[in-house]
């Protein structure tokens, strides 16, 4: 592992101390941090580093309960919060001095920041001398949600262009740093059992979800602008659904990767404004109860408009136009408030064409194939076998894949991943420009229509799987949810 200085600007915000900073001390508890490496924290506050220091012993310690306290400290000492508001220069020359004078192998400029930010950052970076002029090695990590169309979109990408090449900028997506999406492409490409089967003969439908049972919290503000379909949809649902579809890459180089992954999302059937009523359906939640306690419903949140008609839900029949997948349904779906918190990939295989054996009394495909992202990572493959006893009756039964029992070794999270990836100059787990906007010119039309529409999202009870309308979506083609199979 190359020596780094990490330059975490948002460092006394919500991801630096729920994602980044615990990562970063899983990594450095496993002893695969450069021993002379450090994260420089900033933030606009006028903080002394014994401070921040203190304040993370209070937000980002108690959720290590797995760390040693000799460990947080030597962890500790790698920290050095340095103030720098964007909007004055003189912050980034005292920034720059001190990582130049060091004179690191490679230079992380993490953008932990509201994206509006964004712009200004890289131009006090590129000021100082900490993009490629002074400091080697520099890399930008660019976080979601990049823009809010595809113009904004665009503009932020143009911006940093300016400053730094393509290989210098790191879109960052985390679910493409579980370990469970890669082992998808262990699956599809390591083995000569699946490929065969993994095209429209065999392949009945695919269904993709990520599902939460909490609300909005203390984003309402920034969700209410936002919406299910710009925070996950455009991102994290379309790259899942990359990784299942595309097509076997040259080899495992970053652009072999990317460029099967842009191929898909060239292929995605527009959803033109015709086809918005009938192929996607936007819910909000009403009030409700998780885990046996109530809560409020969307518009009752704090920062949310009393006639707000953000979604909070989102269900969406895809398509992809190319000889592999022609026919097959990709459904989407993710949704806040929802029964369980559950991210999956499931692939269900068709039936055989004539059944000699009693079926089963179900509606669901009987081999499917389920990839769990979360709370667990495993792999199901569930089957058909003989059940015990003097008659030929089938029973479905699943071989399982999990990850903790199965691998006795420490799994590193997705954004530890993510992060080493990031130090190590790995470009592969990370969206390029190109698939950025593919993405958001797929579902800008459904944004606008939405816009443009005075019907407003389905309501749905918090607890539940979403509006009925979203079961509605599978019916008409003949099929289930897999919770409700």
């Amino acid at each position: 592992m190359p020596d780094f200085d990490m330059v975490l600007f948002g460092g006394t915000g919500d991801l630096a101390r729920r994602k980044l900073l615990p990562s970063l001390f899983d990594a450095h508890h496993a002893g695969l941090l450069h021993p002379a490496a450090r994260i420089l924290a900033t933030g606009s506050q006028p903080l002394s580093t014994a401070d921040y220091l203190a304040s993370l012993e209070q937000t980002v310690r108690p959720g290590l309960a797995h760390a040693p306290p000799e460990s947080w400290d030597k962890f500790c000492a790698r920290i050095v919060y340095v103030q720098a508001d964007a909007r004055v220069p003189a912050h980034f020359d005292a920034l720059a001095e001190q990582v130049l004078a060091r004179k690191p192998e490679v230079v992380v400029c993490y953008l932990a920041t509201a994206p509006h930010l964004f712009v200004s950052i890289c131009e006090q970076l590129a000021r100082t001398g900490l993009n490629t002029r002074q400091a080697p090695n520099v890399r930008i990590v660019l976080e979601k949600p990049l823009g809010h169309d595809l113009e904004s979109n665009e503009a932020i990408n143009s911006a940093v262009a300016k400053f730094f090449a393509e290989e210098q900028i790191y879109r960052i997506d985390h679910y493409l740093g579980k370990e469970s999406v890669q082992n998808l492409m262990a699956i599809r490409f390591g083995n000569a059992l699946f490929e065969p089967l993994w095209r429209r003969e065999w392949v009945q439908d695919v269904q993709i979800t990520i599902a939460e049972e909490l609300g909005v919290e203390t984003r309402g503000d920034f969700y209410d602008r936002t919406g299910a379909l710009r925070d996950m949809v455009q991102n994290h649902l379309l790259q899942l659904l990359c990784m299942v579809a595309m097509e076997p890459p040259a080899s495992l180089s970053e652009d072999a990767i990317r460029d099967e992954k842009i191929k898909i999302l060239k292929a995605l059937k527009p959803i033109t404004p015709q086809d918005v009523a009938e192929k996607t359906v936007r819910g909000q939640y009403r009030s409700g109860a998780i885990g046996g306690k109530p809560v409020p419903g969307y518009l009752e949140e704090a920062g949310i408009a009393p006639d707000s008609r953000t979604e909070t839900f989102v269900a969406i029949k895809a398509e992809i136009a190319n000889w592999r997948w022609e026919g097959v349904p990709f459904y989407l779906r993710t949704g806040k408030r929802m029964q369980s918190r559950v991210a999956e990939i499931v692939i269900h295989f068709r039936d055989v064409p004539h059944a000699i054996f009693p079926r089963p009394l179900t509606l669901s495909p009987q081999n499917r194939l389920v990839i769990q992202l979360q709370p667990e990572e495993s792999i199901r493959l569930y089957c058909l076998v003989k059940q015990p006893g003097d008659t030929l009756e089938l029973t479905p039964t699943s071989l399982d894949l999990d990850f903790a029992n199965s691998f006795k070794v420490r799994r590193a999270g997705a954004y530890e991943r993510l992060l080493l990836d990031v130090i190590r100059g790995r470009l592969g787990l990370f969206v390029r420009r190109d698939e950025q906007v593919q993405a958001w010119r797929w579902v800008e039309p459904i944004i606008d229509t939405w816009d443009a529409s005075t019907v407003p999202p389905k309501p749905y009870t918090a607890g539940t799987w979403g509006p009925a309308a979203s079961s509605a979506l599978m019916s008409r083609d003949g099929g289930l949810w897999h919770e409700e199979a």
